[in-house]
């Protein structure tokens, strides 16, 4: 009987654990819901597509009918990736890889993780390497170097829809680029705070201090 007692306290003590974590999600998944309220817009989902549009005028000029390799460069890329290549008008093949420097929080960690990298023959290929953003400049400059190291290219274009050149180290510019921005947090169409808010249709921008 007593044993029966005992084991019926541990349920009950497991059932307030439980209880206390749910609420404990419960609350931070309210508090991010509620930090999407402080976003301020800085770019809309119209004058994204709009100059998405018109870096694909520039280049479908460039490549003319030559077959094209993008490399899309998960996981922020994947929205501008996706709305660009349907603007593309040559042969074009698509690779994605996984590289990281950010690791969930506000600023880049200063290392590059490669996290997959796989990619297929690209020598004589044109190569176009699609970023969300250039921040610093080191995942771009790893990226390229990886690129030069084991492969012989026919043309190598870096693109991205962000460029922070503010913050730059490393000593590498995007061929193509959507917006210069400067420090500023950047959430939104593919950009994420802690794995949250890629989905937006914009980019907004938030106070870290609001984060």
């Amino acid at each position: 009987w007593s044993y029966l007692g005992c084991r019926s306290g541990i349920k009950r003590k497991s059932e307030s654990c439980t209880k206390n974590n749910t609420r404990a999600k419960i609350k931070k998944e309210v508090r991010l819901v509620m930090d999407i309220n402080k976003l301020k817009i800085l770019f809309t989902e119209e004058q994204i597509q709009n100059r998405i549009k018109e870096l694909a005028d520039e280049m479908n000029n460039f490549y003319g009918n030559d077959e094209v390799y993008a490399i899309c460069v998960l996981k922020g890329a994947v929205m501008f990736a996706v709305d660009l290549v349907k603007h593309l008008n040559m042969p074009l093949k698509m690779e994605f890889i996984t590289l990281s420097s950010y690791n969930g929080g506000t600023s880049t960690s200063g290392k590059v993780n490669a996290v997959d990298i796989s990619l297929p023959d690209l020598n004589g290929k044109n190569v176009l390497i699609i970023e969300d953003i250039v921040d610093t400049g080191l995942t771009a400059k790893f990226l390229l170097d990886f690129l030069n190291c084991n492969f012989h290219t026919k043309s190598t274009k870096f693109c991205s829809l962000l460029d922070k050149k503010i913050t730059r180290t490393a000593d590498v510019d995007a061929d193509y680029y959507g917006f210069e921005v400067d420090d500023k947090f950047l959430i939104g169409y593919g950009l994420d705070y802690d794995g949250y808010y890629r989905n937006l249709r914009y980019i907004g921008y938030v106070d870290k201090d609001d984060l």
